[in-house]
């Protein structure tokens, strides 16, 4: 795996394409750079073809789906997988050979954003809240205290209103904080994206 040990901070990018503006959902693309804005790694939605194409139009993101992560080489790191849910969505991490990493799965609430990250034991790792004064933070807390945040990022009227052009910080704010749970908090900001601000199959 690309190593996160050495970062307090990375940005997740998402990639611009020029079908957006005519109202097409193309496949979700990002680069991740580190605080010096290098770019350390990709991720991409997989699957072509019409198909996906009317599949990412109607369903928005209650679809089933996957997202790889590479390195700067582009060699595959990660993979995610959401399987098909119309609530309670869910997101299944594992590395390039298929080990569980863990899973983010949405937990029911009327007022926040919430969702927890689990160990492939069972464990909760992070649960997390997205508070009603900033709704574009979460924060991942460990036994009440907190480990990290995640916030999109503000990038213009004109991409917040007609593409789906956004960026998140990933603030590593725990030092001591695993290799792994890194990877699952980078992970956490895909599925922040995909699930809270892409364009749902409502608004089509």
């Amino acid at each position: 795996m690309f190593a996160l040990k050495g970062h307090s901070k990375i940005l997740v990018h998402q990639k611009f394409e020029i079908a957006e503006l005519v109202g097409f959902e193309t496949r979700n693309k990002y680069e991740i750079l580190d605080e010096n804005l290098r770019v350390i790694g990709f991720a991409a939605e997989q699957g072509k073809g019409a198909l996906q194409l009317l599949m990412r139009h109607f369903l928005g993101h209650w679809r089933s789906f996957e997202i790889f992560f590479f390195n700067e080489n582009r060699q595959l790191m990660l993979k995610a997988k959401h399987p098909f849910r119309w609530y309670f969505d869910r997101l299944e991490i594992e590395d390039a050979s298929g080990r569980a990493l863990g899973v983010i799965e949405k937990r029911f609430s009327i007022f926040h954003k919430r969702f927890d990250m689990i160990s492939p034991e069972g464990n909760v790792l992070f649960e997390v809240k997205s508070p009603l004064w900033k709704i574009w933070t979460f924060i991942f807390r460990r036994q009440g205290q907190e480990k990290a945040t995640v916030s999109k990022r503000w990038t213009g009227f004109l991409a917040e209103a007609f593409t789906d052009k956004d960026r998140f910080l990933v603030n590593y704010q725990d030092p001591s904080l695993s290799e792994q749970e890194r990877h699952l908090l980078l992970a956490a900001a895909v599925y922040i994206d995909l699930i809270y601000f892409e364009k749902k199959a409502s608004d089509s």
